[in-house]
């Protein structure tokens, strides 16, 4: 249930088309749905910009299949990170919709439209970024941002960055995601005087260590205005983009 199916059914209340027993009935699962192995957060669209995200790590198909089956039933959209070939196959074997990204690894179902809120780009240092780029993207255009990306325009080539300065401008939150030595947070947070997510990946040699590397030089960043996630962590870059989003849209 998400607050415009909650303020709907309220005021078919208000209107005695329903009796109090089917309200009753209708919120019944609220706050949460205890599965066993889980505790599916029915509540969280009502208090948060988007129902319960799925993390599929640790789950089996038949677990992440039975959590999307009611997630739908509870007339919610889905979206499931990390998910693989295997998961997906799962789930389109019993619910319509399903929508899957390999590379990004997020698999997804519009039960409702949404409306656009806001304006996001999400760039990368290079191409092999791209996935938790596209991550990001993906579950931001979930959510109700539009998503400008802007690939692979990394300080090697500064000059590939700098002919995009007009999206980059125009965007109310950008998204960077960078490897290697991660400097291009640092660029965009000077080119920009809105905020920047900064995500850090693996990418890289040996001395990236796995994405520490960037992730030091994103938190020492002399730009203002730059807040960093974890590595490699594109749906933490998209939420707090999101959040930022509406936040603006709350305020205006």
């Amino acid at each position: 249930m998400n607050k415009d199916s909650l303020r709907a059914l309220l005021q078919e209340l208000a209107d005695n088309k329903v009796s109090v027993e089917e309200v009753m009935e209708s919120l019944k699962v609220l706050p949460f749905q205890d599965m066993g192995f889980a505790k599916l957060d029915s509540h969280r669209a009502l208090r948060d910009n988007f129902p319960e995200v799925i993390y599929c790590p640790g789950k089996t198909v038949a677990e992440i299949v039975m959590l999307v089956e009611k997630t739908v039933e509870a007339g919610q959209n889905v979206l499931a990170t990390r998910a693989n070939p295997e998961i997906y196959e799962g789930v389109r074997a019993r619910v319509s919709g399903a929508q899957f990204d390999q590379r990004a690894r997020v698999l997804w179902i519009m039960t409702n439209s949404v409306a656009i809120r806001g304006r996001v780009a999400v760039l990368t240092g290079g191409t092999a970024d791209i996935p938790v780029a596209e991550e990001a993207a993906l579950c931001l255009e979930t959510m109700g941002a539009s998503v400008n990306r802007i690939y692979d325009v990394g300080v090697a080539g500064i000059h590939r960055l700098l002919t995009r300065i007009n999206d980059i401008r125009q965007a109310q939150v950008l998204i960077v995601v960078a490897g290697m030595d991660g400097a291009l947070a640092s660029v965009v947070g000077g080119l920009t005087s809105h905020p920047v997510v900064a995500v850090p990946t693996s990418v890289g040699y040996g001395a990236n260590f796995g994405g520490l590397a960037p992730l030091l030089t994103m938190l020492n960043s002399c730009a203002p205005g730059v807040g960093v996630v974890n590595i490699d962590n594109g749906f933490g870059a998209a939420a707090l983009a999101f959040a930022i989003i509406n936040a603006i849209n709350t305020d205006t």
